[in-house]
């Protein structure tokens, strides 16, 4: 089975992580999307982050109602920082018999050459890329293992939406309506 792999802190899912695995899975050769949550990117900051099991269960609940899509915390059992080829390893002996494949924005391919082994990534498993706003063009494209996919620009804030509920404004339609309920109900980002 060809497995897209969607990392991501998740603080919160929003419609537009929904939207881009949904086109995943699809528009393209994926049969399933699975969200990896990652409890801390090498590269950000974690002081924004809330607790790992309350990301999870946000994409548990976005992702609930659409058998394409899955959730995992693989990466909440591995040494921090999580790095993405190391996951990739883990989950390539746990599942020999699936072939994954790295799903991420334009923006991430300019510095996709600081990621750990990205030669490894980029040769054995290859990258499923979407369009970001105002992505630098990289020669990383041009690779025979980078697929680009036609989806949306989409331009759909974390941070934005994390203000917002600072600021007891509302984020629908920015979320799936099960996370927003679940942020509410567990007072999460005020």
């Amino acid at each position: 089975m060809k497995i897209g792999l969607f990392f991501g802190s998740f603080n919160p899912i929003h419609t537009g992580h929904m939207i881009i695995a949904n086109i995943m899975a699809e528009h393209t050769d994926l049969q399933e999307v699975w969200f990896v949550v990652s409890p801390q990117n090498p590269l950000k900051s974690s002081k924004s982050l809330i607790h790992e099991h309350d990301r999870y269960a946000m994409v548990e609940q976005a992702v609930n109602d659409n058998y394409h899509l899955r959730v995992t915390d693989i990466e909440f059992r591995m040494p921090r920082p999580s790095y993405t080829i190391d996951t990739l390893a883990y989950l390539t002996d746990k599942y020999p018999d699936h072939d994954f494949k790295l799903i991420i924005g334009e923006d991430n391919l300019k510095t996709f050459p600081k990621w750990k082994n990205h030669q490894v990534i980029l040769n054995e498993y290859g990258l499923y890329v979407y369009p970001r706003p105002g992505s630098a063009i990289s020669e990383i494209r041009e690779h025979p293992n980078v697929q680009l996919v036609p989806a949306p620009l989409l331009d759909i804030s974390a941070t934005f939406i994390r203000k917002c509920l600072k600021e007891n404004k509302s984020i629908k339609y920015m979320v799936p309506e099960p996370v927003e309920i679940f942020i509410k109900s567990h007072k999460l980002f005020v």
